[in-house]
């Protein structure tokens, strides 16, 4: 009777686990892939951020996709040579994060357990 409720309660955990790494990286692809959409040529503030809450809710559920924020940074550094030149744009880095409840019994869990960012860099035309 022990050995079988200590077996039970181990694979539930091992189960459980599974559930939470399933869930950190299906929220990480997604902020991955807004990110990368957001910094598509011709893409608008917010279009990684919206792309990243749809892959979220088609994957696991609206619940994780509440705490979705995008930013965009300009960097020091340029196309091609990795470093500062007189007369070209500056790369823009755009971050998509996800702050997201982490999965405790189920997919019910604790706000604000797991935050993952995801980046891109814009594209621009014509440089």
């Amino acid at each position: 009777m022990l050995v079988g409720t200590l077996l039970t309660v181990l694979t539930l955990a091992v189960m459980q686990f599974g559930l939470d790494l399933l869930v950190r990286n299906t929220l990480l692809d997604a902020a991955a892939e807004g990110a990368r959409y957001g910094s598509l040529a011709g893409s608008a503030p917010g279009d990684g951020a919206r792309r990243t809450r749809e892959l979220i809710t088609t994957a696991i559920g609206g619940g994780y996709a509440r705490d979705v924020s995008e930013s965009r940074a300009a960097t020091s550094l340029t196309p091609r040579s990795g470093a500062p030149a007189a007369g070209r744009s500056p790369l823009t880095i755009v971050t998509v994060t996800v702050r997201a409840p982490l999965p405790v019994v189920g997919l019910i869990g604790a706000p604000g357990g797991i935050t993952v960012h995801g980046h891109g860099v814009m594209e621009s035309l014509g440089d």
